[in-house]
C-alpha cells in the first residue's frame, strides 16, 4: 500500500463539532472510521483485532443519540472516537499490556481516564497497541509514514492509530518518551501533561512515581479540546498577547541528540527566530548523566516492584528486555530510592528557578535524537525526553518538518510545572509558525 494512503486528516475537534451540530451523524462516521480501519489497519497494526467492532460501536452510537436528542445538551466529546494504549483497563475489554502474562494477573477497575472521557460522550474505538508492559519489547505497529520504520514506543498504536487517521484522539503513558516520541516519529502532536494533571488509576503500572497519562491528536487545537476534559482543575487562561521567550537548554542533554536530528532542530530553532520569536541560550542540565541513571534506577526498581511473586512463577514468558529490567531493578537500594526521589523534585524546582532568572517561558528541544530508525524490532531513543518526565513538567511536541529520509520530526516544548494551560496555548502560536 502507498504510505501516502496511510496518512490521512481525522481532527478531534471539527469531528466533535459536527457530532454535536448533528451536521455528522454518529453511526455514519462510526462506519467511515470502521472502513478505513479495514483498509489501512492490516498495513498499520496500530489497534489490537475486534471481530465485533463496528456492531458493538453501532450499539454505542445508537445508545448516545437517544442519550442526548438535544444538540444543545451534547457533550464536548459527543460520538467522537478514541483508542486506549493496551495498559488502561477499559470495561469490556481484555488488558494484555503487550504480554502474554494471563492477563487476570493485572485486571482491575476502568481506568479514571476512560471514564472522564466517556462522560464527556466519546466512544471507545477500541485497544491500541503497546510494547510489553510499555517498555522496549515492540509490538507488530508500524510507522504509517513508511512502513519499514518503528512508530515509536511504548504507547506505538496510540500514536500510529491517530497519525492514520483511525481516531482523532488516543491516549497512552510517558515513564520516559513514551508519548512525545512516538508522536514525533508519526508526525502528529503528542502532549505530556504536568504530573498527575491526568489521573492515573486504572494503569497496568510501570512506574507509579513517574507514569504520566499523554494524549495524542493531529493538532494543537484538538489537543486543548482534550486535555480540558480529562486534566484535573483545567483552567481557561487569558489568550498570550506575544510569542513565547524559548530557551534552548545548551550543554551534555542537547548533545544526546544524533548529528541529523541536533541540525534539525537548529534549522527549526532558525525558522522561529526569523519569525520573530526571542531565543536564549542557556547552559543547563549539566548533571544529565546523573539524572538519566536515577531514572532509570527509580522506575527498575518500581516496575520489579509491580511484577513481584508473577515473574517468579511466569518468568519465561518476560520478554528478554523486559525480564532483564525486573533483574535490575532488584538490586535497586532503598538509600538510590531516596535519591531519586529526591532529585525529581529538586530538579523541577531548579528548572523553575532557571527560567524564572533567564525569562524563558518555555524550553524548546529535539522531541526525539533523530527521525524513526529502520525497523520494528527498537522502538527508539527517548533519551530527549527524560529529565521533564523526572521533573513532572508538562511537554508537547509539534510536527516540525521532515528528516532527510523524509520521515517527521518533532520540536519539543516543555513548560513549568502545572502550567500546562499555556504551554498548549503558545503551541498553538507556534505550530502556525512551524
Amino acid at each position: 500500500m502507498n504510505p501516502s494512503s496511510l496518512i490521512n486528516p481525522a481532527h478531534l475537534a471539527a469531528t466533535a463539532t459536527s457530532l454535536r451540530s448533528g451536521q455528522l451523524n454518529p453511526i455514519i462516521y462510526v462506519d467511515d472510521m470502521c472502513d478505513r480501519i479495514q483498509r489501512v489497519d492490516s498495513s498499520v497494526q496500530a489497534l489490537l483485532p475486534e471481530a465485533d467492532r463496528r456492531l458493538r460501536l453501532h450499539a454505542e452510537a445508537s445508545a448516545l443519540v437517544q442519550r442526548f436528542p438535544d444538540p444543545a445538551s451534547r457533550p464536548a466529546l459527543y460520538g467522537a472516537l478514541v483508542a486506549f494504549k493496551d495498559i488502561f483497563h477499559v470495561d469490556g475489554f481484555v488488558t494484555r499490556a503487550g504480554s502474554t502474562v494471563p492477563p487476570e494477573l493485572f485486571a482491575g477497575p476502568e481506568a479514571a481516564v476512560v471514564a472522564l472521557l466517556r462522560q464527556a460522550g466519546a466512544l471507545i474505538l477500541g485497544k491500541a497497541v503497546t510494547t510489553e508492559f510499555a517498555y522496549f519489547e515492540p509490538g507488530p505497529t508500524r510507522n504509517p509514514h513508511n512502513l519499514d520504520h518503528t512508530p515509536g514506543g511504548s504507547s506505538s498504536g496510540s500514536a500510529a492509530a491517530v497519525a492514520a487517521g483511525l481516531c482523532p484522539l488516543a491516549v497512552g503513558t510517558q515513564t520516559i518518551g513514551s508519548v512525545i516520541r512516538p508522536a514525533a516519529f508519526c508526525g502528529i502532536v503528542g502532549f505530556k501533561p504536568s504530573f498527575d494533571r491526568i489521573p492515573t488509576a486504572g494503569l497496568v503500572y510501570f512506574s507509579r512515581s513517574l507514569d504520566h497519562v499523554g494524549l495524542f491528536t493531529q493538532a494543537v487545537a484538538d489537543m486543548a479540546l482534550a486535555a480540558q476534559v480529562v486534566c484535573r482543575d483545567w483552567q481557561e487562561v487569558a489568550a498570550p498577547q506575544r510569542t513565547p521567550v524559548l530557551g534552548v537548554p545548551e550543554g551534555p542533554y542537547l548533545l544526546q541528540a544524533e548529528s541529523e536530528g541536533l541540525a534539525a532542530f537548529r534549522r527549526q530553532i532558525e525558522r522561529l527566530a526569523a519569525a520573530g520569536v526571542t531565543i536564549r541560550s542557556v547552559p543547563t542540565l549539566a548533571d544529565i548523566e546523573r539524572i538519566n541513571h536515577l531514572h532509570r534506577r527509580l522506575i527498575f526498581a518500581e516496575f520489579a516492584d509491580e511484577h513481584a511473586g508473577i515473574y517468579e512463577r511466569y518468568a519465561a514468558l518476560y520478554r528478554p528486555r523486559t525480564a532483564e529490567i525486573i533483574e535490575i531493578g532488584r538490586t535497586v537500594t532503598d538509600d538510590e530510592r531516596t535519591e531519586a526521589l529526591a532529585s525529581m523534585t529538586e530538579l523541577r524546582a531548579d528548572q523553575a528557578d532557571l527560567m524564572d532568572a533567564e525569562g524563558i517561558d518555555l524550553w524548546a528541544c529535539p522531541a526525539a535524537t533523530g527521525p524513526a530508525p529502520a525497523g520494528i524490532n527498537a522502538t527508539g531513543n527517548p533519551i530527549m525526553n527524560l529529565p521533564w518526565t523526572h521533573a513532572g513538567m508538562p511537554a508537547m511536541t509539534l510536527p516540525a518538518g521532515r528528516a532527510a529520509n523524509g520521515l517527521p520530526l518533532g520540536l519539543q516544548l516543555v513548560a513549568r510545572f502545572q502550567d500546562d494551560e499555556r504551554l498548549l496555548d503558545w503551541g498553538a502560536m507556534l505550530e502556525e509558525l512551524l
